[in-house]
C-alpha cells in the first residue's frame, strides 16, 4: 500500500463517514421531512445544497475534460447549464414554491386537475432522473475503480450500495444536510488544484485572470503541430449543433425535476429567489473555474507529456492505461509520444491532473473525495426524485390514498433501494460517456417538463388534454432524435444527439397550444390560481382582483 493509496483512502473514508452520520442525525421520520426536508431549510444552505445537486459527476469530473477536447465548442456546456440557472430562478422557481407542492407531478397533476397529467408527469421524472442517474454511478465507478486499482464496474457497485444506503435512509432531510457538506468538500477539491496549477504555471494564484496567458501559449503550439487551434470556434461540431447543445441544456436545467423539489425545501417565494441566487454564487465559482481547469491540464499535457519517450513516462499512466481510459501508441515507431498519439478520456482529465501536474498525495486524495461528493450528491438528489414520483405521485396519489404514513416511507425507501440497483447495473456497461448521458436527461426535460411547466405557470388557457398531449409528444420527439442521431446517424442542421432536446420542445409546445385552444377552457378556480402564482404570497388574486392576505383590497 503506497503512501498516496493510503492518503486518498483515508480522505474518501473521513468523507464518508461524514456522510453517514449526517443521514443518521437527520433521519427523515415523516413524509414531509422525507420529501421536502420540513419545509425549513435555510435559504444560504438550501443553495448549497442545490450546488451539490447540480454539480454532478459530469460537472465535476466531465465538463473540464470535455472543454479540453472540444475547446471553444465545450463553453456550450458552461452557458446552457449556467443560464438555466437564471432561468429557472426568475421564471419558476418562486411560483412553483408558492403553489406549495412536494414534487414536480403533484404540480402539473394539480393545476391541470388531472390524475393522468399526473401519472405521465410521474413516469417522465423516473425516466429523466434515472438516466442522469446512470451517468453520476458510473462516474461513482470511475473514481473508486481508480482509488482502489480495482474494474471500474466494481466501482460503480460499492457506489449504488452507499447512495442507495443513505439516500434511503435520510431522505430529503438527511439529503439536504450531506449535500451542505459535500458542496464544501468538492468545492474545495476543485479550486485547490487549479489554484495550484496557476502558480505552477503563470506565478499568479488567481487561475480566472491567468488562463487567458496560457491560452495564447497553447495557441503556438497548436499552430507549430499543424492542428486546430484550441480556442478556434465550431472545430468538432457545427453552429447549429452549438446553439441547441446550449438551449437543451439551458431550457432543461429548468425542467429538472430533482432540481426544481429543492426549491419545496424553503419556507417562502423569497426565500425560495434567495435560495437560487446563493446557488448560482456556488455553482459559478465551479464553472468559472473549468475553462482554467482545461486550459492548464491541456498545456501540461502537451508540454510535460507529450514528446516524452514511451519508455520514460510518468507513474500515474500506467494505472489510467490500465482502466483503458487513456491510450498511448508510438504509431511511428520513434520511441516517442507524440501529442496525436495520446488519447485521453474526457472523464479522467479532472481525476488525473493532478497527478499529472504533481500536486502532492493530498491533493490527489481531496480530488478524489471532490469527486465523489459530486456523483453521489446529485445521485442522493436524483434518488429522491424517483422515490417521490413513484411513492407519492403514483403509489399515495393515485393508487394508494388510504396508506398509511408508515406505509409510504417504505414504498419510498424501498423504491429508492431498488432504482438505484437497476441503474447501478446499466451504469457497468454505460451507453455513452458521463457528459454525454446526461445531456440526455437534458433533452428529456426540455422536451417535456420545460414547456409544461412554462405554459403551466404564465399560460392559464393550457388545460389537461394540452399537457397530456405536450408531455407525449415531447417525450416521443426527443427520445426518437436521440436514438436516430446516436445509432442511425440521423441529423438535422448537423444537431447530434446531445442538441436533441431543442425538438422535442418546440413539438411540445405547439401540441399544448394547439390542444388547449381546440378544447374546453379550464375551470374558473384553476384560471385564478394561476393568475394567483404572479404575486407575491402577500397578495391573493381572486374574483379578477388582487387582494392582501390580511382581506384588504391592493389598492
Amino acid at each position: 500500500m503506497d503512501t498516496q493509496f493510503f492518503v486518498s483512502l483515508l480522505v474518501i473514508l473521513a468523507s464518508f463517514a461524514i456522510y453517514i452520520g449526517i443521514a443518521i442525525y437527520n433521519k427523515a421520520r415523516a413524509t414531509s421531512e422525507f420529501y421536502v426536508a420540513g419545509r425549513g431549510v435555510p435559504a444560504v444552505f438550501n443553495g448549497m445544497a442545490i450546488g451539490a445537486d447540480w454539480m454532478s459527476a459530469a460537472s465535476f469530473i466531465g465538463m473540464a475534460g470535455t472543454i479540453m477536447l472540444l475547446g471553444y465548442d465545450g463553453l456550450a456546456y458552461i452557458m446552457g447549464w449556467t443560464g438555466g440557472y437564471l432561468l429557472l430562478t426568475f421564471l419558476l422557481a418562486p411560483q412553483l414554491r408558492k403553489y406549495g407542492r412536494y414534487t414536480v407531478p403533484e404540480f402539473i397533476g394539480d393545476r391541470y386537475d388531472s390524475h393522468l397529467a399526473r401519472f405521465i408527469a410521474a413516469i417522465c421524472t423516473i425516466i429523466i432522473s434515472f438516466t442522469y442517474s446512470i451517468g453520476q454511478l458510473s462516474g461513482s465507478g470511475v473514481v473508486i475503480g481508480r482509488l482502489f486499482e480495482i474494474d471500474a464496474k466494481l466501482g460503480t457497485m460499492i457506489g449504488v450500495i452507499l447512495i442507495a444506503f443513505y439516500a434511503a435512509f435520510g431522505g430529503m432531510k438527511g439529503i439536504t444536510w450531506t449535500q451542505v457538506a459535500q458542496y464544501l468538500i468538492l468545492i474545495s477539491a476543485y479550486l485547490i488544484p487549479v489554484i495550484f496549477m496557476s502558480l505552477q504555471l503563470t506565478g499568479n494564484p488567481i487561475p480566472w485572470i491567468s488562463y487567458g496567458e496560457i491560452v495564447g501559449k497553447m495557441g503556438e503550439l497548436d499552430r507549430e503541430l499543424g492542428i486546430s487551434e484550441y480556442f478556434a470556434p465550431f472545430t468538432n461540431d457545427t453552429k447549429w449543433q452549438f446553439i441547441a447543445l446550449m438551449l437543451t441544456l439551458m431550457a432543461g436545467t429548468a425542467g429538472l425535476p430533482h432540481v426544481i423539489v429543492r426549491f419545496y425545501t424553503v419556507s417562502s417565494m423569497k426565500a425560495a429567489r434567495w435560495s437560487g441566487a446563493w446557488a448560482l454564487l456556488f455553482i459559478g465559482l465551479l464553472y468559472l473555474s473549468a475553462p482554467a481547469y482545461a486550459a492548464f491540464s491541456r498545456f501540461i499535457l502537451m508540454t510535460n507529456v507529450a514528446g516524452s519517450k514511451i519508455t520514460e513516462l510518468p507513474e500515474w499512466t500506467q494505472p489510467w492505461i490500465d482502466t483503458g481510459r487513456l491510450q498511448l501508441a508510438d504509431e511511428n515507431g520513434d520511441g516517442i509520444l507524440q501529442w496525436n498519439e495520446l488519447i485521453i478520456s474526457n472523464d479522467i482529465v479532472v481525476m488525473a491532473t493532478p497527478e499529472i501536474a504533481n500536486l502532492g498525495v493530498f491533493v490527489i486524495g481531496l480530488v478524489a473525495a471532490g469527486a465523489m461528493a459530486a456523483a453521489l450528491s446529485t445521485a442522493g438528489g436524483l434518488m429522491i426524485a424517483i422515490s417521490s414520483s413513484f411513492a407519492h405521485d403514483i403509489y399515495y396519489r393515485v393508487w394508494k390514498p388510504e396508506a398509511t404514513e408508515k406505509t409510504r416511507l417504505n414504498v419510498a425507501r424501498w423504491s429508492i433501494a431498488i432504482a438505484t440497483l437497476l441503474a447501478g447495473l446499466i451504469a457497468l456497461n454505460p451507453p455513452g460517456a458521463i457528459t454525454q448521458i446526461v445531456a440526455w436527461a437534458f433533452a428529456l426535460a426540455t422536451g417535456t417538463f420545460f414547456p409544461a411547466l412554462v405554459l403551466g405557470v404564465w399560460w392559464k388557457r393550457s388545460n389537461s388534454k394540452g399537457v397530456i398531449a405536450g408531455l407525449l409528444v415531447g417525450l416521443i420527439f426527443t427520445f426518437s432524435y436521440i436514438f436516430a442521431a446516436k445509432y442511425g446517424g440521423f441529423t438535422i442542421l448537423g444537431i447530434t444527439d446531445t442538441g436533441a432536446g431543442i425538438f422535442g420542445a418546440v413539438a411540445a409546445f405547439l401540441t399544448n397550444i394547439i390542444v388547449s385552444l381546440t378544447t374546453e377552457e379550464p375551470s374558473k378556480k384553476i384560471q385564478e390560481e394561476v393568475m394567483d402564482l404572479r404575486y407575491s404570497e402577500q397578495m391573493v388574486f381572486k374574483d379578477g382582483e388582487v387582494w392582501m392576505v390580511n382581506g384588504n383590497k391592493k389598492t
